[in-house]
This record gives structure tokens, sequence and C-alpha cells, in this order.
């Protein structure tokens, strides 16, 4: 079992990107750790972690919107919970680098994998509350900070359209011309691929947004949303 200082050391840079340091490592290391590791895993935690965030999303939906019916409340939470997002989250605090997975897991690209990255995301928040003394408000917090960009995108009757298509609507409405992606690396294996894009605008080529994904598709869209929740919060602060 790994000293105390060692898994400071290991897990220094994902505390400060997950803006919570932990009392007790162990629940972070429980957090990350997939079942094919061995006997203690995640999967608990996840369930805990699911229902943490899923009443977070619920609550914070409830006060944006209080004219909205339940109808699009429930849309609007299915889009910022479901996996997709949750795994873009992940790839921003680069869980990949820290998941615990046996060989095959590991050797078959796991680590890469949406379904994954969601899940040790909702572990991460169950560690956090059970970490910090089952305080709502610690996390509650800390989930709203790493939603806030998605939270401010988010609109009644947008949850359907992907970020890509609601990015070209806003640009068409202002006559303004249309993005370019292009993708600057693929990584993996032909079955396992990861693909990196590069998302400029032709009339500021110098603002650029950077998108991860398991296919160009996915990594379009992971710029694209980057490039919205700036966009919405520049137009926010006017």
């Amino acid at each position: 079992m790994a000293s105390t200082k060692d898994l400071k050391e290991r897990y220094f840079r994902l505390e400060k990107s997950l803006g919570y340091e932990y009392r007790e490592l162990g629940f972070l290391e429980n957090a990350l750790t997939h079942r094919s590791a061995g006997l203690i895993h995640n999967e608990r935690v996840e369930f805990l972690g699911d229902s943490i965030l899923g009443f977070v999303i619920a609550d914070k939906l409830f006060e944006q919107f209080p004219n909205v019916q339940e109808g699009d409340l429930t849309r609007m939470r299915s889009t910022l919970v479901k996996e997709s997002t949750l795994a873009e989250i992940a790839r921003e605090f680069k869980l990949s680098d820290y998941l615990i997975m046996g060989p095959g897991e590991l050797k078959s690209g796991g680590y890469r994998r949406d379904s994954v990255l969601a899940d040790a995301v909702e572990s991460i928040i169950a560690s956090i509350y059970l970490d910090c003394g089952r305080n709502i408000e610690v996390i509650r917090a800390l989930i709203l900070t790493w939603f806030e960009g998605r939270l401010k995108v988010i609109h009644p009757g947008n949850d359907q359209k992907d970020p890509k298509t609601q990015l070209q609507e806003f640009l068409q409405a202002r006559h303004q011309p249309l993005p370019i992606y292009t993708v600057t690396e693929i990584s993996g294996e032909d079955h396992d691929q990861s693909f990196t894009v590069r998302l400029t605008f032709e009339n500021n080529p110098n603002e650029a947004y950077i998108g991860y994904g398991t296919s160009r598709r996915k990594a379009e869209q992971n710029a694209a949303s980057k490039a919205l929740q700036v966009i919405y919060s520049k137009n926010t602060k006017r």
C-alpha cells in the first residue's frame, strides 16, 4: 500500500484541477480504481456520486429557470449529466492519466472509453462528499464550478442540438463565418484511436479551442462545446 506521502505526490496535480484537497487520499484512490484492478473498486461510490450529481444539477436548473416546465428541466438535466458530458469533464481533468485498471483493460484502451471516464467522475464526486464529512455544500460548490460553463450555455429547447450545431446556428444568426476544424493528432491503434481537433475562426485565427475524443466527430463536438462556453460567458458579462 502506498504511503500518504506517495499518494500526495501522485495526486497533487489532480487535486489542483478538481479544486479540492483530500483529507484522506484513500477515498480518491478508491474512486479511480476500475473493477478490473481487483476486489476494491469504485462501483459503490459511483452509485452514490450519480445521485449526488443528479440532485445538484436538478436543484441548480430549478433555481436558474424558475418559469420552465418539468419536461424541459428533465431534458436539460439529462444533457448535463449524460455520459459524453461527464467524459468531457474527465478529459479536462486528465483522469485517464490516473485511472487504476487491470492489465487487460489497460491494453484494450479502457482508460479512453467514455463510459469508464464518466463513471470515474461520478465516483470522484462521491469520494469528495465522503472525505469532507458528507457536507453537501462542499460538493455542491465544486460541481457547480466544474459545470459553470455548461450551465451558462444550456437553454430550454437546446438540449437536442449538439454543440457543433449550436455553434453553427449562433454564428449564422450573426452573419459570421463558420468555424474551421482541423485534426492535429491521431494516436492509438486503429481499433482504439484518440483524436485531437483544433477549432479556429476565420476572422480571429489566434483564438483556438482544442477538443479530444475517440472519434473525429467527438473531438469536434468537444472543441465546439469549449468555444460555446467562452462565447456565452462573454455575452453574459456584457
